[in-house]
């Protein structure tokens, strides 16, 4: 049934579909109206301005009215509208109607646009009394993208259309592959990455179309992209986490387009984090700035093109549509509007000096912007790749994961390197007893971390060479076998030689401290001036914390190179090996009907779930049962793999199929090491980012940023409990061999 309201002062009763779709076209009005009114303020009546603020906030109060609505269509199951009816039905969980909310393309365009609002209106709040020339087009341009959100629900996406026939007795159903706790947090915190680079582009229009395009908008926009890069970095990792436990083919990283189109924006967003460290020293970069700005924002509208135009096919990505053309129309208007105002200005954005010497800060960061911006095109040219085949030879060539395992680990080698060397070099000019004294210390750690791989790799089980076949005939495929092959030893050395940079950086700054107090005649301890060194300098060391956790991501990478892949069939009571594991396969059972179920299981009538019990053991000691499962929904299946954690190695179980009768199975299993790296590279990624943004001893206070920090300290604590959860008494609860379950996480 279709829910009624009664409205006040209206005669009749409007159905809840009827009201919400009223509140997009009042969203739609609201938008135009700011941004006129905003527009207006800036070209000579500032009194505007504040009637422009309270119209920002006034539509960003109407999305929130749509996504209550939307919310209350899917908790009282009004099946009348077709989006409920798709992703939801009356057995449901409470969390995953939530959870249905993003989980088709409808829906997730209203919560991408309510993410927008609160970051609209958190900039509004944070803007009061700062930046008054630059506020009308920062709150004009916010409203032109809610505006064509808006635009793109009205009239090719509104997820409160109904159904001519009247409403459905029950739904379909959310897809099971959603069914998964990281799902509830994955795309919204990806989301908040995308939708936060929409203020940065903001600021960047504002600057150019205000003509101040010195270092004023620079510092405005400095913690925003920040912040977008920490929910970036955060979205693509949960992401990850997610395809990791709940496809069941092994791996953390497929190369799949829709992650490839996720991770786009967040290396041109690495890429002006550092760049714009040279503007504010040199008054540098500027034109190059306001392009990897416009280029960020413009990768999210990209990003979600491709996931949602039907263009490319994905795991991740949404049913084929019509909403494609829309987003084309809006590129091309971020792409014009930028390059428009680029010309208009450019006689004002010439750089007032030039990069003096190859040895300096400068000239590595510039190396660095172009190593990621290569990543990036090669990233995005792969990924349209089949699109353009098609285009010009009329049959689509896929590129699947081995051609992005040979041509992106080269670069980004590069990029990891970079990291290293920047910090070494000095502003301007680096002299050569700098450059000697600065770089003995890394130089003597990355030749310590090649003899130590070289000497002991082989004998702990992880070589420093690992041979693998040429990719193609010929002296180039013959080169890049060899290359392919040293990339664990180059990676190890890479990986000392970038601690040691970090160690360095913080040892130099502690001794600069201590002798600066000596001097004053007072005393610092080691921890004193460590915690007020970090204190007086937070984006800065907070940057090597990120550095840290990158170093720490990246050897969980180099895990793939010695990873065990093994697939078997088995008959109950036959044992097979993998690595150092032995395993026993018991016999499958049944959930629910089989008594070996929980209550639990005996109880859901959402799902079938066959499981299939190993008992493992570790070179001779049992270390208990593992229950990789198959879940049977009403339309598919879904594969739940069991998984016991490590900081050496993930042991990775998947049931891909089993024989009802005789009880084979077959089982997929991946031993993988330094898996957890990664999470952990994360986790010291994400604090490092939240350190950065905390506000300088002496700022101003920012009304706003308590959002920001907000936002910040929940991203640390979202991956705190992560780290927590993935630890293996909470994992491998295989030990309990009497009560059988699946080994979290199951879903």
């Amino acid at each position: 049934m279709s829910n009624p309201l009664q409205l006040p002062g209206v005669g009749s009763v409007v159905t809840l579909a009827d009201f919400g779709t009223v509140v997009l076209y009042l969203v739609l009005v609201a938008a135009a109206y700011t941004a006129a009114v905003a527009l207006r303020a800036g070209q000579g009546r500032p009194k505007l301005l504040e009637a422009a603020r309270l119209a920002a906030y006034g539509t960003s109060a109407l999305i929130l009215l749509g996504v209550l609505l939307l919310s209350y269509a899917f908790v009282s199951h009004d099946f009348s509208i077709r989006y409920v009816a798709r992703y939801s039905d009356r057995a449901t969980k409470w969390w995953y109607l939530l959870t249905a909310l993003w989980g088709g393309q409808d829906g997730s365009i209203l919560w991408w646009l309510f993410l927008t609002s609160l970051n609209t209106a958190a900039a509004v709040s944070w803007l009061r009394g700062r930046y008054r020339q630059l506020q009308p087009y920062v709150i004009t341009t916010l409203m032109v993208i809610t505006g064509f959100f808006a635009i793109l629900m009205i009239f090719a996406a509104n997820p409160f259309q109904t159904y001519v026939g009247g409403a459905l007795r029950d739904g379909e159903g959310l897809n099971a592959l959603l069914k998964n706790y990281w799902m509830i947090i994955h795309p919204p915190a990806l989301y908040m990455g995308f939708v936060a680079c929409a203020v940065p582009f903001g600021f960047a229009v504002a600057a150019l179309a205000t003509a101040r395009l010195d270092n004023e908008w620079i510092v405005a926009v400095r913690k925003w992209m920040l912040f977008a890069w920490l929910f970036l970095t955060l979205g693509n990792v949960l992401g990850m986490v997610w395809a990791y436990e709940e496809l069941g083919w092994g791996g953390f990283w497929g190369w799949d387009p829709v992650e490839n189109a996720a991770f786009l924006p967040w290396l041109t967003a690495s890429a002006y984090i550092h760049s714009t460290m040279i503007q504010e020293r040199r008054s540098m970069l500027k034109v190059w700035n306001i392009v990897l700005i416009s280029l960020t924002f413009f990768l999210t509208i990209f990003g979600t093109f491709l996931t949602r135009s039907g263009m490319i096919a994905s795991v991740h990505s949404f049913a084929k549509s019509d909403i494609g053309l829309y987003f084309v129309v809006f590129m091309g208007v971020i792409v014009a509007t930028t390059v428009a105002l680029l010309v208009w200005r450019w006689p004002l954005l010439r750089a007032r000096s030039h990069i003096e010497s190859v040895a300096s800060r400068e000239a590595m960061f510039v190396l660095n912007n172009w190593a990621l911006l290569a990543l990036m095109l090669f990233v995005a040219i792969s990924v349209m790749f089949p699109w353009i085949t098609s285009k010009l030879y009329g049959e689509e060539l896929l590129l699947g994961a081995p051609h992005y395992n040979l041509w992106a680990p080269p670069i980004g080698l590069v990029v990891y390197a970079l990291m290293g060397l920047a910090p070494l070099f000095g502003w301007r000019k680096t002299s050569n007893a700098a450059l000697r004294e600065a770089f003995k210390w890394p130089l003597g750690a990355l030749i310590l971390g090649t003899v130590l791989h070289v000497s002991l790799g082989g004998v702990l089980g992880y070589p420093p060479i690992v041979e693998g076949d040429a990719p193609f005939p010929g002296p180039v495929g013959v080169f890049m076998q060899k290359l392919s092959s040293a990339y664990p030893l180059i990676t190890v050395a890479l990986s000392f030689f970038n601690v040691a940079v970090i160690a360095q950086e913080f040892v130099r700054g502690v001794r600069a401290r201590q002798q600066a107090a000596l001097k004053r005649k007072q005393h610092e301890g080691l921890l004193t001036a460590l915690v007020r060194l970090v204190d007086k300098n937070r984006r800065r060391y907070g940057g090597y914390v990120v550095h840290l956790g990158i170093v720490s991501a990246f050897l969980g990478f180099t895990g793939q190179a010695w990873t065990l892949d093994h697939e078997v069939s088995v008959q109950p009571g036959e044992r097979f090996d993998v690595g150092s594991y032995e395993m026993t396969y018991s016999g499958s059972y049944s959930c629910p009907g089989s008594p070996q179920c929980t209550p639990e299981q005996q109880a859901d009538q959402e799902k079938r779930m066959v499981f299939a019990p190993l008992a493992v053991a570790r070179k001779g000691r049992s270390i208990g049962q593992m229950f990789p499962a198959k879940f049977i929904y009403k339309r598919e299946a879904t594969t739940e793999v069991a998984l016991r954690r490590g900081l050496a190695e993930d042991l990775y179980i998947a049931l891909n199929a089993v024989n009802p009768g005789e009880q084979r199975a077959t089982f997929e299993v991946h031993v993988n090491p330094f898996v957890g790296w990664v999470w952990i590279g994360a986790l010291v990624m994400v604090l490092g980012a939240a350190l950065s943004l905390w506000p300088e001893p002496g700022d101003r206070p920012l009304g706003a940023w308590t959002y920001v920090r907000a936002g910040a300290a929940t991203a640390s604590a979202v991956f705190l409990g992560m780290l927590l959860a993935m630890t293996p008494a909470r994992t491998a609860p295989t030990a309990r061999v009497s009560a059988p379950q699946l080994v979290p996480p199951a879903n």
